[in-house]
């Protein structure tokens, strides 16, 4: 089935099976290494998309559904040279083994877009869908905040 949609800001044009999930798609045939599996049932969030502005486990969803939508992966925020979470990331050393970490990115920025000053509630509240095994969460609660100071009024996608 020819999907059409617009991937990182560019428009996609993509013949796509009718079962495959859009994890794969955009991993496997788009090329956005940072789209991970690591559960493959929507619990961990290392497959975490921004689908029309919203944080979405890739896994969930099938390749089909995109047809329509805007899709953003990290490897998008990076050419838009929105770099400022990830650099908050690794000034307050909350990055481990890396795995989940641009999963918690990609729900970060959902954050700071609908609230750009969160609390420490909003903050757990807004990256509950992702999980970290080596860092424990304190060090990424930091980064959040810290990213929020960094975050431009023109960061918004």
């Amino acid at each position: 089935m020819k999907i059409k949609f617009k991937l990182n800001g560019k428009n996609v044009e993509y013949d796509v099976q009718e079962y495959k999930r859009a994890l794969d798609f955009l991993r496997d045939d788009m090329r956005m290494t940072s789209v991970k599996e690591g559960c493959g049932e929507g619990e961990c969030g290392a497959c975490t998309i921004i689908l029309n502005g919203k944080n979405v486990n890739s896994c969930m969803v099938l390749a089909v559904e995109l047809d329509g939508q805007e899709v953003w992966t990290l490897e998008g925020l990076n050419e838009k040279g929105e770099t400022y979470i990830q650099e908050s990331y690794v000034e307050k050393g909350a990055i481990q083994c890396g795995f989940c970490t641009p999963g918690f990115i990609m729900s970060t920025k959902v954050l700071l877009d609908n609230n750009p000053n969160p609390s420490d509630e909003d903050i757990k509240n807004g990256l509950e869908g992702n999980l970290c095994r080596c860092t424990g969460y304190t060090k990424i609660i930091e980064a959040v905040k810290l990213a929020a100071t960094k975050r431009g009024d023109n960061n918004e996608i």
